[in-house]
């Protein structure tokens, strides 16, 4: 598993952007893909996680209903849809896939990990 990042950028508060995740292996559809964020000065934090078949979906509170989670297993993508953004979203976006069959939020549950990709949302 190789996970490649990408889709971060600077926007204004309000705006939307679209952050992907390119897993380049082979096996991405047999791994529960999430998305982590982490701050200066703050530990990384849960925000989003789909199942393997992408059935289902757990979001952090602080996102729900702005932040969707989508994947194609047939591109080894991932994605993270985030509407209305605030400035309390800037952060470091981190994709990360997980072999365990359940759907966890805790970063030591993840096996492999993108190399982060840039969010800042200004005011």
């Amino acid at each position: 598993v190789q996970l490649q990042a990408s889709g971060g950028g600077l926007v204004q508060a309000g705006d939307s952007l679209r952050l992907s995740c390119t897993d380049s292996g082979r096996t991405f559809s047999s791994y529960n893909m999430g998305w982590f964020r982490q701050a200066p000065g703050k530990e990384r934090e849960f925000v989003a996680v789909t199942s393997r078949d992408g059935g289902s979906a757990i979001y952090a509170d602080s996102v729900k209903g702005r932040f969707t989670i989508s994947r194609d297993n047939a591109k080894n993508t991932v994605y993270l849809q985030m509407n209305s953004l605030k400035p309390e979203d800037t952060a470091v976006y981190y994709c990360a896939a997980s072999a365990v069959p359940t759907i966890l939020t805790r970063p030591y549950r993840y096996d492999y990990w993108g190399q982060g990709t840039q969010v800042t949302v200004s005011s």
